[in-house]
This record gives C-alpha cells, sequence and structure tokens, in this order.
C-alpha cells in the first residue's frame, strides 16, 4: 500500500495527492515565463501565447497550440493587436480577446474562424482586464473597461452585449472580480479595497462575507468554484474565506500567514468532497487551505499555471504537468492501513495489492461470510476509477468480483501523451462519452475515436458513422490529392455506412472550392432530393433537373423547374425543358393555370399546332365579349387545320355558327341563349316556344331526330302544352315510339291525356305502358295476346290479392303456353335436307320418336 499512499498529503479529515500526468513534450526555452497562458478544462488543449505586450511590427508575438501533453497542433505569429486574455469555449475553440474590445476566434488547428467586437465604447476606453467564461447559455465573456464599466456576452453564438450598472468610486479596474453564472442570471462579483459589490443587470449592490475577520483588510483575490457554488477571498492579512457565492453561509477561514497576493487561486473541490479546499500559487509555492487551520504546501521549481477542473486542479509547469486533488472517499477505505472495508478486503490488503499469483484473486472468506460481495464490488470499481495508474487499476480489478471496466481502457487510451487528454473518471462521467468523441474528431483523431466508438459498442449513427461523416469532411479539405483519389478513398472508407450522407461531404467539397469533386460525390448518394439542393446551388442546373426527373418525385422536379425559371433567360430555360419531357408536361401544366401566355410560347415553339387549338378554345371561353371568343375560336380552327385534326376543326366551326345565331335570336327575340350550349339552346328556345328555330337548330347541326323528339316532347310536357303536344304526335311518324307519350303524361300527372296515346304504343311496348297507366287488364290482354311469359309474371306480380280472377286467368294463360311448349318438344323434327330419308333412319331427328 505504501506506493499507493506515499504521495498522500493529510489536511483535516481529508487527503491530497499531487502526481504527475505527463512529461510535457514541447520544448520552451524559459517554459511559461513570460507568457499568456490558457489551457482548457477537461483535459482541453493548452494556447501560449509568448511575449504577448510585444508591439513592434518586427518582432511580433507567437501563438502556440498544444494538447495537454504538450503534443503541437497549431504554430503562428500573430498579427493582430495586442492580447490581454485567452480562453478556451465548451467546443475547444481559442478566443483571443484584445484591448480594443475585438475577440477573434481561431479552431484547435490556428484556423481563422470569425471575431466579434465588444462594442464601440470599448474601442474608445480600451479593455483593461477581460475573463472568459462558460454558463448555461454557452460561452461568455466580460470586461472591464478603461472608464470602469461592465461590459458582458453571456453567449458568444448569439452575441447580446450587456452593458451593466457603474460601481460607486470604481476607478480603472477593481483590485479583483469574478464572473458568477448562477440561477441562469449572470453576475459580476468585484471588490475595491474591503468592499465587495455584487453587481447584476439593474444594480450595484455592497455585500459583506459572513463571519470575515473585521481586521482582515482589504481584499486581494477572489475564485469562484467550477460549480458557481462557492466562493473564496484573499485578504492582505493572508486570511483565505470561503463560502456559499450568494453569500449566506460561511464554510471556513484559514490563515496562510502570506501577505502578498497570489498569482492564481482556484478551488480544489471535486463533486462528494469531504471538505472545501482552494489552492493558491505564488512564484515558488503551492498551497492547500481547507476548513482546518492547517495547509499543505508544495515547493514550485518552474513557473507554473493553475487550472481547475471538475475534481481537482492540473498544474500546468514548462516541463511536467500535475493533478493536485482530494483523495477520493472510497481510495481511502481501500487503501488507508488498517482499513476493514469490503473493497480493503477484497483488494487483498496492503501487501497484496501488488502481487499477482491466484491467491490475489480469490475471493476472501470474510467477504463471502459478511454478504457484502456487491459493497466490495462497488468499492473496487469505483477506486479504480480514481487511480491514474494502470497497475493499480489492474489490482483493483483482479479480485474477479466483476467484469474488466471498459471506460478504463478508454481513458487510458486517451490519457496517452501522444494523444494528451489527461481525463480523470469523474470528468468522463460529467463529459460523457458522445463528447468525448467529438473532441477526439476535433482533434482529427478519427482511427482512435473510430476505435472508441466500437470498442464502447456506440450504435453506429452515434459512432462510427457521425466519426466518418468528420473524416470525409476534412479528407475533401485535402488539396494535395486529385478529385478522383479523394472520391476513390471517401468511398472505399464510408461504402454505405448508415447515418452518412454523400451530399454532406459534397456540400463540404463544395465549400472548399472543389465543385467538380463534389459532383463526383454526389454520384455515390442514392437520395435524389438530397442531390438536387447542392446541385442547384452549384450552378449546375442541367444536371440538377436530369437527378430531379430520375428520382420520379414530381414534386422535386417541379422545384427543379421553378429555380430554373428563376436562373435562366426564357430562351435558354425552354430549350433546356425540351430536352425533359416529364418536366416539360409539369410546366405546361403549371402554365394553364397560372401562365397561359407563357404555355403559349411554349406551344408555338414546339410548333405543337394540336395544343395551340386547344389553348384557343380555352382561351376563347375565357372571353366575354362574342368577337374575341370568335378570334379565338378561329384561331383554334387554323391550328387544328394546321394539326390536321379534321373532327376538332369541325366542332370549332359548329361552335362559331351556334355563337352567330345565338346573338342573332338575342337580338331578335332577347332569348338570352349567349353562351349556352347547343342541348341547352334547342331547350330554352323549345321552352320560350320558338318551335321553328329550334327545328332549325336542329336540322342545321344535324341533330338526330330521336334526340330532337326527346327534347320536344320533355318540354311540351313540362309546360302542359298538350294541344302542341298532339299536334306533335301527328306531324309525322314518331321516331321514339309513342310510349315516352305515355311516360311524360303520366309523370305530369295527366292519365287522359296519356290514354290517347295507348292505341298507338306498338304491341312490344303496350304492357309496360298499360302498367304506366295501372289498368292491369288491358296490360293482361295484352302480355295473353302475345304469350308472352315474362310480361304475364309482370302484370301478375302487379295484381292485388283481392282479384283472384284475373290472376287465375294469368296463370292458366301461363300454364297453357307451357304446355304447347312441351307439345312441340314431343314431336319429331328431322334436320336432314334430303327430305326423302325415311323418318325412323334419318340421324339428325330431334326430339323423341313416338
Amino acid at each position: 500500500m505504501a506506493f499507493v499512499t506515499a504521495s498522500w498529503n493529510p489536511l483535516g479529515d481529508a487527503f491530497y495527492r499531487k502526481y504527475e500526468l505527463y512529461e510535457m513534450s514541447w520544448s520552451l526555452k524559459d517554459g511559461l515565463r513570460d507568457s499568456l497562458v490558457s489551457a482548457a478544462p477537461y483535459g482541453g488543449p493548452i494556447a501560449v501565447l509568448k511575449e504577448p505586450q510585444r508591439r513592434s511590427p518586427s518582432s511580433r508575438p507567437h501563438l502556440d497550440i498544444y494538447s495537454a501533453s504538450g503534443v503541437s497542433l497549431a504554430s503562428f505569429t500573430w498579427k493582430s493587436g495586442v492580447v490581454l486574455t485567452l480562453g478556451w469555449t465548451l467546443s475547444d475553440e481559442l478566443l483571443c480577446v484584445q484591448e480594443d474590445g475585438t475577440v477573434l476566434i481561431y479552431d484547435l488547428f490556428g484556423s481563422f474562424k470569425r471575431h466579434f467586437s465588444m462594442g464601440q465604447e470599448v474601442t474608445q476606453s480600451l479593455v483593461l482586464e477581460a475573463k472568459v467564461f462558460h454558463s448555461p447559455y454557452g460561452t461568455g465573456v466580460a470586461i472591464v473597461t478603461g472608464s470602469a464599466r461592465f461590459i458582458l456576452a453571456t453567449n458568444i453564438e448569439d452575441l447580446k452585449l450587456r452593458r451593466l450598472p457603474e460601481v460607486p468610486g470604481l476607478q480603472g479596474a477593481p483590485s479583483c472580480w469574478a464572473v458568477l453564472s448562477q440561477d441562469r442570471q449572470t453576475k459580476v462579483l468585484l471588490c475595491t479595497g474591503p468592499e465587495l459589490f455584487v453587481l447584476d443587470n439593474t444594480s450595484c449592490i455592497a455585500v459583506s462575507p459572513p463571519g470575515l475577520s473585521p481586521d482582515s483588510g482589504s481584499i486581494l483575490h477572489m475564485c469562484v468554484s467550477f460549480s458557481y457554488k462557492y466562493l473564496a477571498l484573499f485578504t492582505e492579512s493572508g486570511l483565505v474565506w470561503t463560502g456559499t457565492s450568494n453569500l449566506q453561509e460561511k464554510l471556513s477561514e484559514v490563515d496562510t500567514k502570506m501577505r502578498s497576493a497570489p498569482k492564481q487561486m482556484v478551488w480544489c473541490r471535486r463533486p462528494r468532497a469531504q471538505q472545501p479546499s482552494v489552492v493558491l500559487m505564488w512564484d515558488r509555492l503551492l498551497l492547500v487551505a481547507g476548513q482546518c487551520n492547517d495547509t499543505i504546501q508544495f515547493p514550485l521549481d518552474q513557473v507554473s499555471v493553475l487550472v481547475p477542473e471538475l475534481d481537482g486542479v492540473r498544474v500546468l509547469g514548462g516541463f511536467h504537468q500535475e493533478l493536485l486533488q482530494e483523495v477520493p472517499l472510497v481510495s481511502q477505505e481501500i487503501f488507508k492501513i488498517a482499513s476493514m472495508s469490503p473493497g480493503a478486503s477484497a483488494a487483498g490488503g496492503p501487501s497484496r495489492v501488488r502481487e499477482t499469483v491466484p491467491e490475489s484473486r480469490r475471493v476472501p472468506e470474510e467477504i463471502k461470510e459478511q454478504s457484502v460481495l456487491s459493497e466490495a464490488v462497488r468499492q473496487c470499481v469505483e477506486a479504480a476509477g480514481h487511480e491514474w495508474d494502470p497497475g493499480t487499476q489492474k489490482a483493483l480489478l483482479r479480485t474477479r468480483l466483476f467484469q474488466i471496466c471498459r471506460e478504463l481502457r478508454v481513458l487510458n487510451a486517451v490519457r496517452e501523451s501522444s494523444v494528451g487528454f489527461p481525463l480523470t473518471h469523474s470528468q468522463f462521467k460529467q463529459m460523457t462519452t458522445q463528447v468525448l468523441i467529438d473532441r477526439l474528431v476535433h482533434r482529427k483523431l478519427y482511427p482512435l475515436a473510430i476505435e472508441v466508438c466500437r470498442y464502447l459498442k456506440i450504435p453506429d449513427f452515434q459512432g462510427v458513422s457521425r466519426v466518418l461523416r468528420h473524416w470525409a469532411s476534412c479528407k475533401v479539405q485535402q488539396t494535395e490529392l486529385s478529385d478522383d483519389v479523394v472520391a476513390r478513398v471517401v468511398c472505399a472508407k464510408v461504402g454505405d455506412s448508415p447515418g452518412v450522407s454523400y451530399s454532406h461531404i459534397a456540400a463540404k467539397a463544395y465549400e472548399c472550392g472543389r465543385p467538380e469533386l463534389a459532383i463526383k460525390l454526389l454520384e455515390f448518394e442514392a437520395r435524389s432530393g438530397e442531390q438536387v439542393p447542392l446541385l442547384l446551388k452549384m450552378k449546375r442546373s442541367q444536371l440538377a433537373l436530369s437527378k430531379a426527373v430520375e428520382s420520379g418525385d414530381t414534386d422535386l422536379v417541379f422545384t427543379v423547374v421553378s429555380f430554373l425559371k428563376n436562373e435562366m433567360n426564357r430562351g435558354d430555360f425552354f430549350m433546356t425543358l425540351r430536352n425533359q419531357p416529364l418536366a416539360l408536361s409539369l410546366y405546361r401544366q403549371f402554365c394553364r393555370v397560372q401562365e397561359s401566355q407563357t404555355l403559349k410560347d411554349l406551344l408555338n415553339q414546339d410548333d405543337d399546332h394540336e395544343g395551340l387549338g386547344n389553348f384557343y378554345v380555352s382561351s376563347a371561353f375565357k372571353e366575354q365579349r362574342l368577337e374575341a371568343r370568335v378570334a379565338a375560336l378561329q384561331n383554334a380552327v387554323d391550328e387544328f387545320n394546321k394539326a390536321k385534326n379534321d373532327f376538332n376543326a369541325k366542332a370549332t366551326e359548329d361552335e362559331m355558327k351556334l355563337l352567330r345565331f345565338q346573338k342573332k335570336l338575342d337580338e331578335e327575340k332577347g332569348a338570352g341563349l349567349q353562351g349556352l350550349s347547343l342541348q341547352d339552346t334547342m331547350e330554352a328556345l323549345l321552352n320560350l316556344g320558338l318551335h321553328k328555330q329550334a327545328e332549325q337548330v336542329s336540322r342545321d347541326f344535324r341533330v338526330p331526330d330521336k334526340r330532337f323528339w326527346w327534347l320536344k316532347l320533355r318540354a311540351l310536357a313540362e309546360k302542359h302544352d298538350w294541344d302542341e303536344l298532339d299536334k306533335f304526335s301527328r306531324s309525322k311518324k314518331s321516331p321514339i315510339g309513342f310510349l315516352p307519350f305515355v311516360e311524360v303524361c303520366v309523370k305530369n300527372q295527366n292519365l287522359p291525356e296519356a290514354k290517347k296515346y295507348l292505341v298507338k304504343v306498338s304491341p312490344e311496348q303496350r304492357v309496360k305502358a298499360c302498367l304506366l297507366l295501372g289498368d292491369l287488364e288491358g296490360a293482361a290482354d295484352a302480355a295473353i295476346e302475345r304469350r308472352n311469359e315474362a310480361e304475364m309474371g309482370a302484370v301478375l306480380s302487379r295484381c292485388p290479392a283481392s282479384n283472384r280472377q284475373l290472376m287465375e286467368r294469368l296463370q292458366r294463360a301461363s300454364a297453357k303456353k307451357t304446355c304447347l311448349r312441351l307439345s312441340d318438344l314431343s314431336r319429331p323434327v328431322c334436320t336432314c335436307r334430303d327430305l326423302s330419308a325415311p323418318v325412323r333412319t334419318c340421324l339428325r331427328l330431334s326430339g323423341p320418336v313416338n
């Protein structure tokens, strides 16, 4: 156990340990001296700006970006203004805050992304101090200007600047200040001498830290915890006061015996910590202050920077990097001397933690007896997660109480110096696997990211496919490779991975100025709906239209057609559509409703005389004036003649003739016929009593006699013009017979008039006519006379039960008809044409032989 606890330092009821994470890979001649340094939390990258105050164009500062282990990621000469503060966003983008209020943003590899300004006031008064902070809204920037005003931007992705109220008596920058993001509000805590103020959107309030000694003097330094829940103050008397950030509760007050202000002060409070503690750093001293009056002191042999983390503090120096943290309680329970916890027994005790013999892998009997196996498993798993040394992890996991924890293998892989992610298990749990994969992707560590996804069995859509999509987007930016090579490599690597869109990769290629590569990549995209928008954006309209037509999606085709219509001149647009019949058809349908003149131009261009004829016919009936309508119909006739469509031409000429006839009668009789169809015109004339004119229309337009007789018959009956109806019936032989006369009279409730036409009804229709009149006797007589069994059955079905005489008569007639049919069947019939052949020898006799 000695090797585990050797680095433990007691402080009150807790222990603190400091162990090396990396021997830094960088080669910094003077270490971090005269440098502006910023390291991202969760084992993030490190930015180092050498001699940031240089202003000479001939000797500019140099900005370097490293991984947490010191591996160089980017390096370039700083050519912009004077930088006051460096900071990192939640997505590992570097913020460089200049004294003129301009904030420049770079990615992990030193590529410039964008910039924004903190306002015109800042440009004039300059920035004295700045801080980059994180809030529930995102990454923010806070500055104090030369006019002693604070300005905040709580989310740089949705920039909204807030100018906070003035602080009474403040001249220039305060002695110390910090940003506090709590309860979805962002405030500033600041000190001027011994006074402490809380500055929010509307007010500046003076507050007093509870329990702070009256003789503590001015407040020289302050810091808030990683979670913004706690506040620490350092006074000129050397006291460190800690409490809640809402200034409602005091946690501790420790005398450090130091009178000068520390260079840095940060919180060192892990989740579920036993006590609050802060770490203070001077030039040659690192001091930990907790709840008790004692402190832990570590000498420093190099210029260092403190990086607060979720569960500790990274101490970053020019040659090595260490992690200072409170020893987790579960580790204390296992490794502390004389510990009797289940985890300590399971790990084999102090003398067996490093053993590899089989005995050390057995489950101790006392654990079995105490029935605390599950608690032992939990303690060993949790303790292994907090250990950095793989040997110690294996010793804790060698008890065979559970399977190897996959997360530890992933952490050990990313902690390698070549990768440079010094994540603790607590940070990893807080960060989540998805964020870790994102960070590996952003650093272009694609093979490792893919292996992590597969090892942790993350679904392809969220894991491997997402990594491949980022890899491919990066691959298309490699200009040293030809388009063909990149397309082949991307296709071979990505294949048909679910969740990877080739159109997304192609869009990235187009953004990088490689349109031909984008087109090659789009060939691998199976969804036409994804191909077309990018092709339109690339001005490849012909290809976009072809892809849309191939998809068979009419909505997509019409979308492309609409785009082309607005982007191309009229002639080119029409020529493009001529090569795509489906697109042309869809556009014609649209033009019929919305742009009739455009439809006419299309038909003219294609010499489509049939279509032009139909177009003129449709246009004619939209005209209100007769002359314009007739002129349009004449154009239609000309086009139908050119198309050699005689039927349409003749029908259109007849329409013109009808319009002129209607106009004449309207002028002479005021008949109001304009616009009616041929049949409606004849019906209107008959209703007006203009029988001669109706007959003239019938003759002129070769209306069939049956049709005309039906029209006139109904018109006269509806008018109850029975005399005219009688004259009409005797005018000539009826082409429709006389049953219709009976029907219309009965329909208009004139039975006497209907009976007049009964005698003229043909024998075949007489039964039906009698039934219409309700004459069952007459219907029976006609049916019996015709010996029609169906008609006799129809009459019989209408007979009431009371008329038994008529029913018997019909039944006898029906029976007699049946007997006659049977007697016909008993007679031999010779079908042979040779009449001289004997009847009995004829082989073609039909029916029985008597």
